[in-house]
């Protein structure tokens, strides 16, 4: 039997010559129908038995408020913390949500399509994790007032200068109880403060140091040419810089009233 195929039809011819009725072959593969509209079809009415149209989802919660103006703490300092680590924020954290704060937190909203509200809630409270690291301690207390550390056991007697270098306090002790505590810093890895126990050998009113041409007023020295003593550029500048290996104190008043009551031979403790 032979074949005789033209375009998409083929016409079969018998034994006797004569002509068979043509037969169409299909090239639709099986399935093509279904992206031909046939889906349609066969969808169609599906879902009318429910209604029509399906039910729109519930509204998203708003996200829940974390920290707003007035609040205080710890989370608020961390906060404020991490927004100077951006640069939102450039005063020292204070641990109180206040206009400043709100400000801050504004601006960090609106930078990335979040509601302006200045309200901390817990959608900008991930963003700001994700795009800040967990804040040192000296970061959390960037403008001083650490909690003083536990006392060294060898300031427990007698008169002594307590100086921790881990919360940068110095503690005037007198048989184990803190009279007062301030703030301080140290020399810079190039001209360290000296750890060990010492003892006021020399005060001076209104010193000023002949190597550096500073002055260095209220100067108790303990340890050759270093000395706990007030310092303006602390005062002005905080932990931005550093001494030359004395322990700078910025607090004026505080470190007046601790000159007047030092004497020569009180203990000076510097521990890590």
């Amino acid at each position: 039997m032979a074949a005789l195929v033209s375009g998409c039809t083929a016409q079969a011819v018998d034994t006797d010559g004569k002509a068979q009725p043509p037969v169409r072959i299909s090239t639709t593969k099986p399935g093509d129908g279904d992206r031909d509209g046939d889906s349609d079809k066969k969808g169609a009415g599906k879902g009318s038995d429910k209604g029509g149209e399906k039910p729109a989802a519930a509204p998203k919660p708003p996200p829940k408020t974390l920290l707003d103006r007035g609040a205080s703490g710890p989370q608020v300092r961390e906060l404020q913390a991490r927004l100077r680590q951006i640069a939102w924020l450039y005063e020292n954290p204070s641990g109180t949500y206040g206009a400043s704060t709100a400000t801050a937190v504004k601006g960090f909203q609106g930078k990335r399509g979040l509601p302006r509200t200045g309200t901390t809630d817990t959608v900008t409270w991930q963003k700001l994790l994700g795009m800040t690291h967990k804040p040192t301690k000296f970061e959390l207390y960037s403008g001083g007032g650490i909690p003083p550390s536990k006392p060294d056991p060898r300031c427990l007697n007698g008169r002594v200068l307590c100086i921790s270098k881990a919360s940068r306090t110095l503690t005037w002790m007198i048989d184990g109880k803190a009279v007062s505590t301030m703030d301080v810093r140290f020399g810079s890895q190039y001209t360290p403060t000296r750890d060990g126990t010492f003892e006021v050998y020399w005060k001076s009113r209104h010193h000023v140091s002949t190597l550096y041409d500073t002055a260095m007023p209220y100067a108790m020295f303990f340890s050759g040419g270093q000395a706990v003593h007030y310092s303006s550029d602390f005062a002005t500048t905080g932990y931005n810089g550093a001494s030359h290996g004395c322990v700078n104190v910025r607090d004026e008043k505080k470190i007046g009233s601790l000159f007047a009551q030092v004497r020569n031979g009180d203990k000076v403790v510097v521990y890590k």
